[in-house]
């Protein structure tokens, strides 16, 4: 097996789908620590999601990319942004996390090993990405993109997430996945 600076291409695989998983879990926390109040609470400016909308358009934006880059995976529940509860989204997100897991992990299998038949597909129209590797970096990237969205706008609020800090105790919240940890 193929070795980069003393790591196997199978140990860079897991790594990225432990991040992953990671990832999930900040998204779960921020939903866990947030004030209910703040929820459906009414954004300063025009044409601004609520936070029920971002959450649900994370959701959603999941459901896309699996249509698009691997229809055989069973779809989860799509969410309407105007009903959608805390309770609601804390499940579909989990329930998408798992699904586009799996679908960055037939991605990322075979990696190293020649040309991958996998193509990331981000819009209907748009670019088609080869491999897992770009795939990843833009799921996690538009995750931690929307969760500083809802860190701000719950702030701006007047509902500041409880113990929000918590998120960056990577080690932590790579013991409570189960998960070995960064390496």
């Amino acid at each position: 097996m193929a070795r980069v600076a003393g790591v196997s291409v199978l140990e860079f695989r897991d790594a990225l789908l432990e991040t992953y998983a990671v990832n999930e879990r900040m998204n779960q926390m921020i939903l866990e620590r947030l004030d209910t109040r703040a929820w459906r609470a009414k954004p300063p400016g025009k044409n601004v999601r609520t936070i029920a909308a971002i959450f649900a358009h994370m959701h959603n934006a999941r459901r896309k990319w699996l249509r698009l880059s691997a229809p055989h995976l069973r779809l989860p529940v799509e969410l309407d942004h105007r009903r959608c509860t805390q309770r609601e989204v804390r499940k579909a997100l989990v329930e998408s996390a798992k699904r586009c897991a799996e679908m960055l992990a037939e991605a990322l299998d075979g990696a190293g090993e020649g040309p991958q038949e996998f193509k990331f597909l981000r819009d209907g129209w748009a670019r088609v990405w080869p491999g897992g590797g770009a795939m990843f970096t833009y799921m996690v990237v538009h995750d931690a993109h929307h969760r500083g969205q809802v860190c701000m706008l719950a702030h701006q609020l007047g509902y500041p997430l409880k113990k929000g800090y918590e998120i960056w105790a990577w080690e932590k919240i790579w013991k409570e996945c189960g998960l070995r940890g960064p390496r």
